[in-house]
């Protein structure tokens, strides 16, 4: 199962993820909706990363991921906050609230770890009533061409004590990359390997805005990575924002 092993040291080989950046991008594009949040669902929150950022702005959040694993080190960061988020395991297409919030973000790419497009519009319906009216989903994707050229590349990322090798196929007829990794783990003087396989399935952008339509959401917007403008054509990541009609 994706994550059981990469979970411990996933922070550790995505330090260099720009969570700041993205944290000040969602603030421009819910600042464009007019919309001031003070609560918010950080789906697929892996780690809790953002969950923590949007936690120390003062929002009372709840990060969702269906990984017990990448949960447990989520709680194990937030442990000393002054204003925790909470965290529960569900799958997105599942999700169910005690009560709705101002905003659901979703970010790296965990949109496309939904495989099964039924299962994604699903996904679309409970964050739709996950919010309260006039609430923000918020969202990026790993662009079709992004993983198109993944196609046969070796990724390797490392640090003095973990060693992780990615090796990429993308599947024309499925539209699905497949990523297999290889995970050392520097134990003593040995080195313990795990393998993982991670699935993301190539969204296009007029799918997904379709389907947020669907669903009930207005005025979609399609962003480029981390610009208030539209996406370059050969744009690697896209972030889209729908809203839930009425409120203010």
């Amino acid at each position: 199962m994706a994550y059981e092993a990469l979970a411990a040291v996933y922070d550790r080989l995505t330090n260099d993820v720009p969570y700041g950046e993205i944290l000040d991008f969602y603030r421009r594009v819910w600042g464009a909706y007019g919309l001031e949040p003070t609560s918010a669902v950080d789906l697929a929150c892996g780690t809790g990363s953002m969950a923590l950022l949007l936690a120390k702005e003062g929002l009372s959040v709840l990060g969702v991921d269906q990984s017990e694993e990448m949960l447990t080190q989520a709680a194990e960061k937030a442990a000393e906050l002054e204003n925790p988020p909470y965290f529960i395991r569900q799958r997105m297409e599942k999700l169910r609230l005690p009560a709705a919030v101002d905003l659901v973000v979703c970010c790296l790419d965990g949109i496309n770890y939904v495989t099964d497009p039924a299962a994604l519009r699903e996904a679309f319906a409970h964050v739709y009533e996950a919010l309260r009216p006039g609430g923000l989903f918020l969202f990026d994707i790993n662009s079709e061409g992004k993983l198109r050229g993944l196609d046969g590349q070796i990724l390797l990322d490392e640090d003095d004590a973990v060693f992780c090798l990615w090796r990429a196929e993308f599947d024309e007829a499925t539209r699905i990359c497949t990523y297999g990794m290889d995970i050392f783990q520097k134990q003593g003087k040995l080195w313990e390997r795990n393998r993982e396989e991670h699935l993301e399935y190539a969204y296009r952008v007029e799918e997904l805005t379709q389907w947020l339509t669907e669903a009930g959401f207005v005025h979609a917007n399609v962003y480029g990575d981390r610009r208030l403008e539209a996406p370059a054509p050969d744009e690697q990541r896209i972030f889209i924002a729908a809203q839930r009609p009425g409120g203010n």
